[in-house]
């Protein structure tokens, strides 16, 4: 089972103010030369000497008599954006372990994204390591600022980083249920977990398709929680623990870090944390499908047909596009109960890395309020995504001769958007609907952004149901 970060989270931050506590300053590019001037000779000497020009992630540390530090300088670089959490994300790692504050930072807002920065960059995966990570930097935490929002950010974010780096072998579907089960739990939400062939006496048939082959049974997730009669807001994720493409065996090189294909479950888990945590006005409900997509002597077949929860008829076309398989089932019992917002994340293609690389996920959806205001909400936590078409004609891709629909388009292009217009026609009975093709993964180690798992679009949508429901 995974092991969980939250029982270290406290140690971040201290809410006490110590006189040995280090002062952080930042400066810009762009302010440099003024701050410089200000400085006694000696120090500008220092900083002469350390090359220091304030250019991003830069950092200068000065010195007291003792030898001590007495002071650090973080750089911005060119933007002087303070709202910014990766400017803060080697901040921490880049100073010995001991206590410290922001001196210039105290605008709520900008101390959020520095606070947010600060732990995000002290996040390590490890689980498996026989050396653990103990140092431990911390920040002051002033009462005046929300720290409640910053610490239930940071826990789900680590939730879902945790989630997504755990290898397939402790984190199959069995355990991505405990894991849901945990969390469920702890905020006494309602929980049922539909496992194995039950799925096939209720209708979830896809599912059980996609996850028959794998020893470890498939399930559906399924809780909620708060006021019946609160807005009901629903997230669906695609769990697939592992993926092999099934008969259509991916090559070796691309499964490598197919663990992370149930990242989409573990943001919807991580999603879920943060509203029950900060108190929603909603109606809670998630829905995660788990399975393994494996190869064994019962594995479903390139041209079978599956009868979805919904009725459609799905041609396989390919047993590799199976995340719209399972997603589907799974969404045609969310819009049963015609939700007001309909949300569902899913690592679903590739194609959408193509079209906005690995860093930006795609968003669809027919609501332009809600588009709108999802890109404005990006701006403001800096968690970028980038909303794509539901271009209804390329529906006609994924025609079938022998079925209602087919799983895979008949041709290479716009594939993120045909694989979000299949998930649409299940979605039928939501009064809104939104779906992100997360990539849920850092391709390389940056500040604040480890190699490995990553929680994305998070705090985008976070901050947008927090708007909208806040209690």
């Amino acid at each position: 089972m995974v092991t969980s970060h939250f029982e270290d989270f406290p140690s971040f931050f201290t809410d006490q103010f110590s006189a040995q506590s280090i002062p952080v300053s930042t400066v810009s590019k762009g302010g440099f030369k003024d701050w410089y001037a200000l400085l006694p000779k000696a120090e500008q000497n220092w900083v002469d000497a350390n090359d220091f020009n304030g250019s991003r992630h830069s950092l200068l540390k000065f010195a007291n008599a003792e030898g001590q530090i007495s002071s650090v300088i973080l750089g911005l670089g060119e933007g002087d954006e303070k709202a910014d959490p990766w400017a803060f994300g080697g901040l921490a790692r880049s100073l010995p372990a001991g206590s410290y504050h922001l001196a210039d930072v105290t605008d709520p807002h900008e101390f959020y994204h520095a606070a947010l920065g600060w732990v995000l960059g002290q996040y390590k995966f490890d689980t498996y390591l026989k050396k653990k990570n103990d140092k431990i930097s911390k920040l002051y935490l002033p009462k005046e600022q929300n720290g409640s929002l910053v610490t239930s950010v940071v826990r789900s974010t680590f939730l879902v980083r945790d989630l997504v780096n755990t290898p397939t072998c402790d984190m199959g579907p069995d355990d991505l249920a405990r894991a849901a089960t945990e969390i469920a739990e702890e905020f006494s939400a309602r929980l049922h977990i539909t496992v194995g062939d039950e799925l096939l006496e209720r209708g979830y048939n896809a599912i059980h398709t996609v996850g028959r082959a794998a020893d470890k049974a498939p399930r559906l997730i399924d809780f909620s929680w708060g006021d019946e009669k609160a807005p009901k807001v629903t997230l669906v994720g695609k769990g697939v623990c592992f993926d092999t493409g099934g008969l259509d065996l991916k090559p070796s090189n691309a499964m490598l870090i197919m663990k992370k294909d149930m990242g989409g479950a573990a943001h919807v888990l991580g999603l879920a944390r943060l509203i029950m945590e900060q108190n929603l006005n909603v109606r809670l409900r998630v829905l995660i499908p788990a399975v393994e997509n494996n190869v064994a002597g019962n594995a479903f077949r390139p041209g079978d047909v599956i009868r979805s929860y919904k009725g459609k008829t799905i041609e396989v076309g390919n047993t590799d596009a199976e995340g719209r398989l399972v997603l589907c089932d799974a969404l045609a019992l969310a819009a049963e109960e015609k939700p007001e917002l309909l949300i569902d994340f899913a690592t679903l293609t590739g194609a959408a890395r193509v079209a906005l690389g690995p860093d930006i996920p795609p968003f669809f959806t027919d609501s332009q309020k809600l588009a709108d205001a999802m890109g404005q909400h990006a701006i403001r936590e800096g968690d970028p995504v980038w909303r794509l078409p539901l271009y209804g004609p390329y529906l006609t891709f994924m025609d079938s001769d022998i079925a209602d629909l087919n799983n895979n388009a008949s041709n290479p292009f716009g594939g993120a958007i045909t694989a979000a217009l299949f998930l649409k026609e299940f979605t039928e009975g939501a009064r809104e609907w939104m779906h992100l093709d997360v990539y849920a993964w850092n391709q390389t180690n940056r500040p604040g952004r480890p190699l490995g798992g990553e929680a994305m679009a998070l705090r985008t949508v976070f901050s947008y149901l927090n708007e909208r429901f806040k209690n």
